[in-house]
């Protein structure tokens, strides 16, 4: 038998090669994708903070930077969900005797940084003056204590330490010489004199009194860097370290959380705070996008598979009526799907590789796009996933064997699809994608969607399953024009149509889904980013700025009627959804309520915003307000970026919150939880008339989460490759097609039919399979974007008409080029 079995297999694969051929291509560009994808999961997965600053410390004492929430969901047991803190997470400045007593540590270095902010020039030599820039041009840089030099070590190059409150080292990337000054805008006419220059990036060191003083937190540091005496392993060292804080019983100061002792490149966490973050979400975002390659890529290739079969009915019943058994028959098939998809598959593996690491070149050369500090390694071994993707692509084209020969098999051909599983099945997608379409109009932010995107591929997985019937739908619209004002071709394309139906469906499943698919992921990214432009420009109606000040001292200058410090953070808000616990992790802003006025309007639409004068108040945009159900005098409880919690009470609600964040809170409430308290900027109103000196107009305001640009790259690339996946389905699908319709033309040419009338039937047919295709993929993407609009802006979903031409050219050039290139050769020539 298998004898038989690969002599069938190798005989077919010869006399089909063209068909194959279409299937060979959307196999090796979908295993390349897949690959891809994997190499970029696991690089992401294996993503750390880089270790600088502590990398002469074998282990580094730190707080808890994770925040966690034990609930019990509906119907289950208890359960746990956590979320990175973007904010630093401090620890008793009473760890620093604790460690320091532990037998062989050979230092305990307490780690205090506060933040420079240099206008203009960092520093100047003596001769010349001193750079005070209050006008945008201030520049960010770490300070620290010179004794926490030595955790990374950084050396001294030349000069000394300092030994006084003015003096200070300044690290090599500053380019600085000794025997300069630095002066801070918003701090007098006080500076230091610099002492020393170090090795390292750029940065500025005090001494230690002068660091805990500029720090604003005599009981608490940043992290405690544990030195080693010789001799001492880095694991001996962390089991003491560990076992004096447990005995010790001490607790960071926000969340009361148990300090972390950190070894190897856990060290990098306790530096870079927005790395963590920032891998996280790129890992939920990979996830996200991987769950919509899959379920593309088995749309694509079992409808390919299942054409590339089914079209081959009548050869299996020829070998049938010789004597070949059934599960010869399957086993042939099967035999020769794996050989095209295995070969193709290893191919597109291949692929994968320069694929994935273009994309990761591109995001290292482009700076500020990979938050700072974090590390994306890509080691040899890991390569090995594209083998891993190339199996599985392989496989589900294999699955389809048994399913596609069976049913056409029994069948006996074309019937259309008719039957009582097949229309069941595609009204039972239908009905679930309308209610994840339902879903995401009840629900916000990610959760929203989600529930839309599961609802354009169930849609779109319906039509597939459906596809005969709605072939037949429109041919039943179109079919008297075609027959009336297309002549000889028309009448040809409408039998053509109505005896095959499956045909027709199989041609247009490709065609929907690649609409349907661009229509969603463009119109998504326009529609909130449209609203959220407009809310910006609406709520930010000061007409001054000023960088490296405060609001206090802003007030001061002539001419300024009111102005608000603008604080940067996150908050992170526990919730349920759809009974499952979750920690989102939201950006806020932290303003003053009495300078609100003239300079950022959130739209409020219940309560006043002038209650946030009052402590333990916070705003709340309205969509987030709907969600948990609150309203003015309601309590919510939020997570600062610390850690810490706090029960709030509401006294608005806001509608722009694209802009400005989905909670407002007091600038004195939120400072004492971050890392950086001072304003991003100062926002400012001027009196009429008038208009102080060296003040830049404001850009509008609009808070992102760290790492937004860095997924909006990936994200974009991703589903530039999935939209060019199901264009490729789409000329896959009309070649195979073509391929299997060599018999019927050249009777059609036999019979009489010119090859003018020919490629006008294939022009009507480019036509006919173009307009149903949009129609259907406009429905199919139209329910879910109205959903998700609705949810997130409250309006309808917006696509700029030269993008929406794009996509209607695009499918029509794609479908014209598919249809008549796959017949060129073979209804137009004798």
């Amino acid at each position: 038998m298998s004898r038989a079995v690969r002599l069938l297999a190798a005989r077919s694969l010869r006399a089909h090669r063209s068909a194959w051929t279409a299937v060979f291509v959307a196999v090796a560009v979908t295993s390349a994708l897949l690959g891809a994808l994997a190499l970029a999961l696991g690089s992401a997965g294996l993503g750390h903070a880089r270790v600088d600053r502590y990398a002469a410390a074998p282990v580094v004492v730190a707080g808890d930077q994770e925040v966690r929430w034990t609930t019990t969901p509906w119907g289950d047991g208890p359960a746990t969900v956590s979320t990175e803190l973007t904010e630093r997470v401090r620890v008793p400045r009473a760890a620093v005797d604790v460690v320091r007593a532990v037998p062989g540590v050979r230092a305990a270095v307490p780690d205090e940084t506060f933040t420079v902010r240099l206008a203009g020039t960092a520093a100047v030599r003596p001769a010349d003056r001193t750079a005070d820039r209050p006008d945008g041009g201030v520049r960010t840089y770490p300070g620290r204590s010179w004794e926490a030099a030595a955790l990374a070590p950084y050396g001294l190059r030349e000069g000394r330490e300092p030994r006084t409150a003015d003096e200070a080292v300044v690290g090599a990337g500053l380019g600085l010489m000794v025997g300069g000054t630095v002066r801070e805008p918003g701090r007098g006419s006080a500076g230091y004199r610099v002492v020393g220059v170090a090795e390292g990036p750029a940065a500025l060191y005090v001494t230690g009194a002068e660091a805990r003083a500029r720090a604003g937190r005599p009981g608490a540091v940043d992290a405690v860097g544990v030195l080693a005496e010789p001799g001492v392993a880095v694991d001996t060292l962390h089991a003491r370290v560990r076992a004096a804080l447990d005995r010790a019983g001490l607790e960071d100061t926000a969340s009361g959380q148990p300090l972390r002792a950190l070894t190897g490149d856990g060290r990098g966490g306790a530096e870079h705070l927005g790395a963590a973050p920032a891998r996280s979400a790129l890992l939920e975002m990979l996830a996200a996008v991987s769950g919509t390659v899959v379920l593309v890529a088995v749309l694509v290739l079992a409808s390919l598979v299942a054409q590339a079969l089914r079209q081959r009915a009548p050869e299996r019943e020829l070998l049938r009526a010789v004597g070949a058994t059934p599960r010869q028959v399957r086993a042939a098939a099967g035999r020769e799907v794996t050989r095209v998809a295995g070969t193709a598959a290893v191919l597109g593996a291949l692929g994968a590789v320069p694929l994935f690491l273009g994309l990761w070149e591109t995001l290292g050369a482009r700076p500020g796009v990979v938050p700072d500090g974090l590390e994306l390694p890509v080691p040899a071994w890991l390569f090995t996933a594209v083998f891993a993707a190339a199996a599985v692509t392989a496989g589900v084209t294999r699955l389809v064997v048994p399913f596609a020969v069976g049913r056409a098999d029994s069948a006996g051909g074309d019937r259309s699809g008719r039957g009582r599983v097949r229309p069941t099945v595609g009204i039972v997608l239908l009905l679930a994608g309308l209610a994840s379409a339902g879903a995401a109009s009840l629900q916000g932010g990610e959760a929203a969607a989600a529930a839309a995107g599961t609802a354009t591929v169930t849609l779109v997985a319906g039509c597939a399953v459906l596809g005969p019937w709605l072939a037949r739908a429109a041919l039943w619209v179109l079919a008297r024009p075609m027959r009336r004002l297309g002549g000889a071709p028309g009448r040809l394309t409408a039998a053509g149509a109505d005896a095959h139906g499956r045909r027709l469906g199989a041609a247009l499943t490709p065609v929907v889904l690649v609409t349907a698919f661009a229509l969603v992921q463009l119109t998504a990214g326009t529609t909130v980013g449209r609203a959220a432009e407009t809310q910006a420009r609406a709520a930010t109606t000061a007409r001054l700025e000023f960088t490296g000040t405060t609001a206090e001292e802003v007030r001061t200058r002539p001419g300024v009627g009111a102005a608000t410090d603008v604080l940067r953070s996150t908050v992170v808000l526990a919730r349920r959804a759809a009974g499952e616990p979750r920690l989102d992790r939201l950006p806020v802003l932290g303003v003053d309520a009495a300078g609100l006025r003239g300079t950022l309007d959130p739209g409020v639409v219940a309560g006043d915003l002038t209650g946030l004068e009052a402590p333990g108040t916070v705003a709340v945009g309205a969509a987030t307000a709907d969600s948990l159900d609150l309203r003015p005098g309601s309590a919510v409880t939020l997570r600062y970026g610390d850690g810490a919690q706090a029960e709030l009470r509401v006294v608005a609600v806001y509608e722009r919150s694209l802009a400005l964040g989905e909670f407002l809170l007091p600038k004195a409430a939120l400072a004492p939880h971050m890392t950086d308290p001072a304003p991003s900027r100062v926002l400012a109103a001027g009196l009429p008339g008038t208009l102080p000196d060296r003040a830049a107009v404001p850009a509008p305001e609009r808070v992102e989460l760290p790492g937004a640009e860095l997924n909006g790259i990936v994200s974009a690339s991703v589903v530039s490759a999935i939209g060019g996946l199901t264009l490729l389905s789409v000329l896959s699908t009309l070649a195979l097609i073509g391929a299997g319709r060599r018999g019927e033309l050249r009777l059609l040419r036999q019979v009489g039919a010119t090859a003018g009338q020919l490629r006008r039937m294939f022009a009507l047919e480019a036509g006919f399979l173009t307009g149903t295709g949009l129609l259907v993929g406009l429905v199919v993407a139209a329910l879910p974007l109205t959903a998700f609009a609705r949810s997130f802006t409250g309006g309808l979903p917006y696509l700029p008409p030269s993008w929406a031409g794009l996509v209607a050219g695009t499918v029509a050039v794609t479908v014209t080029a598919g249809v008549l290139l796959s017949h060129r050769a073979r209804g137009t020539s004798g």
